[in-house]
């Protein structure tokens, strides 16, 4: 199977057979008012109706309303901080949106290229070997109009790009600014999540019916590495339930950055939970780790990926039927 097949979706909208699920939500009218409690609002959820009190309201603008009324107690992401970051930055480093850079990217997957790819500054994973360390685990970058940014969208689908790249750090801090973009942003082109995929149920809820392509990243297979070198806790059931509900709205292309001596930990476990409940995602298999950041303090961190660990990496995804980029 051809990757295009292995990405339906994301293919027919690059097609114009299909329209991006950000264009159907606008259409979906939802009956709320801007004084309604998050309960509330969660309640007319993915309810659509033909009549409603606000002609200006719909599913998109009312998935904006609820993720701007998380941040006000942050649960967007599975640390669950409860940040009020309206006034306070939360652990990954965010309060208000920040874009440390925008631009057509051509070294992203093939499907992809060229892919318009705005990078926030933020993450909420700690990685001790983290590559993008300088955006990730700092406030960086400038703050753009959402309608400017829209506008940006457009004039780079005018230059060739397929789709639009949400990416960091990780976007997930910034979903209600992202979605105030899309409220801004006319045209037929694909939203691409690419994101570790710590994010809360919550958040899955909201981006369902707004993203076509999760483009994720599955770094560990067990709790044990992702708490000493990413300080995060529950790491694998939580993102082991996203790459579920993620298949269940869009296309699914997974990254898994090999790391050195995690083959047994790590890799397998990640492999073959990929191949037993994701069997039709399609996988790239990243060799290209090097230390950075903190990873010379862990021995095994300290040197770059071996020819002999990659290949042993693709031939046990081979030997899964996994589909591989």
């Amino acid at each position: 199977m051809t990757h295009t097949t292995l990405l339906p979706h994301y293919t027919s909208i690059i097609q114009e057979t299909a329209t991006a699920a950000y264009l159907t939500t606008k259409k979906q009218l939802v009956d709320y008012t801007d004084t309604n409690t998050t309960d509330e609002l969660w309640r007319n959820h993915n309810h659509p109706t033909t009549q409603a009190t606000n002609p200006d309201h719909n599913l998109l603008t009312l998935k904006h309303t609820i993720a701007d009324h998380l941040t006000t107690a942050c649960i967007l992401c599975e640390r669950r901080c409860h940040t009020n970051r309206h006034t306070t930055t939360g652990p990954c480093h965010t309060r208000d949106t920040r874009i440390t850079c925008e631009f057509l990217h051509t070294g992203e997957e093939p499907p992809l290229i060229p892919s318009h790819t705005i990078f926030f500054s933020g993450c909420p994973l700690h990685c001790v070997f983290c590559q993008n360390w300088d955006i990730s685990q700092t406030a960086s970058g400038d703050y753009l109009n959402p309608a400017q940014l829209a506008e940006r969208i457009t004039m780079r689908a005018d230059q060739g790009s397929k789709n639009v790249n949400w990416v960091g750090g990780d976007p997930t801090a910034n979903l209600p600014y992202i979605l105030d973009v899309l409220q801004n942003l006319t045209i037929n082109i694909p939203q691409v999540w690419n994101s570790n995929m710590y994010c809360s149920r919550e958040t899955m809820r909201l981006l369902s019916g707004v993203i076509d392509l999760y483009l994720t990243d599955f770094k560990f297979g067990n709790d044990t590495c992702a708490q000493r070198l990413a300080d995060v806790d529950n790491y694998v059931a939580v993102v082991q339930r996203n790459h579920l509900l993620a298949a269940k709205g869009g296309d699914v292309l997974v990254r898994h950055l090999l790391l050195p001596d995690h083959f047994e930990c790590c890799t397998k476990p990640v492999l073959e939970w990929l191949a037993a409940h994701l069997p039709s995602a399609v996988i790239n298999i990243m060799a290209q780790y090097h230390p950075e950041y903190h990873a010379a303090s862990y021995p095994e961190l300290q040197r770059p990926i071996s020819p002999v660990e990659h290949r042993n990496a693709i031939e046990y995804a081979e030997k899964l039927g996994l589909h591989l980029l």
